[in-house]
């Protein structure tokens, strides 16, 4: 019987300027409610028709975290740091952009810095990372910084 693989890719393994994108998925009201009930924000902008028609965007939107936690499942499902991420360390986001009930989105992850660390088996890897809707507009913009293994040295 054999086991399953993980699919990761170890630090080595990133170039710079290198370019992923993932599927995309449609976001949807139950998606805004289940967030709602797990996170225990339920501002009205989210929440509330009534109240979102009176704002500018004029319909309820998703919460910005549901939608940068959604990318990171999607950034999973490329494989590319399937067992081979040891730390997110640190994720920066700019909201440019609302995501409406049945927006679609995908991620878009650019690869912008490599750096050694002291210790032999990690590095640090820096992505872009560019949230984009059904229209290739940015909604999310962003650095993604992780931790990543190293090949084992070959005995």
């Amino acid at each position: 019987m054999s086991s399953y693989q993980l699919r990761g890719r170890h630090f080595e393994e990133f170039s710079e300027s290198e370019r992923f994108v993932t599927a995309s998925r449609t976001i949807t009201e139950a998606d805004v409610v289940s967030f709602a009930g797990l996170s225990g924000d339920f501002n009205p902008l989210h929440t509330n028709e009534l109240f979102a028609s009176s704002t500018p965007f004029g319909t309820r939107i998703a919460h910005g975290m549901l939608v940068a936690s959604v990318a990171t499942g999607l950034a999973n499902q490329l494989g590319i740091f399937e067992g081979t991420t040891l730390a997110l360390m640190e994720q920066t986001m700019r909201y440019t952009g609302a995501v409406r009930f049945g927006d679609t989105i995908r991620l878009e992850l650019e690869v912008e810095a490599k750096k050694e660390t002291k210790k032999p088996d990690r590095g640090v890897v820096s992505c872009k990372a560019t949230i984009l809707n059904q229209k290739d507009e940015a909604v999310v913009e962003g650095v993604w910084t992780l931790m990543m293994r190293r090949r084992p040295a070959e005995s």
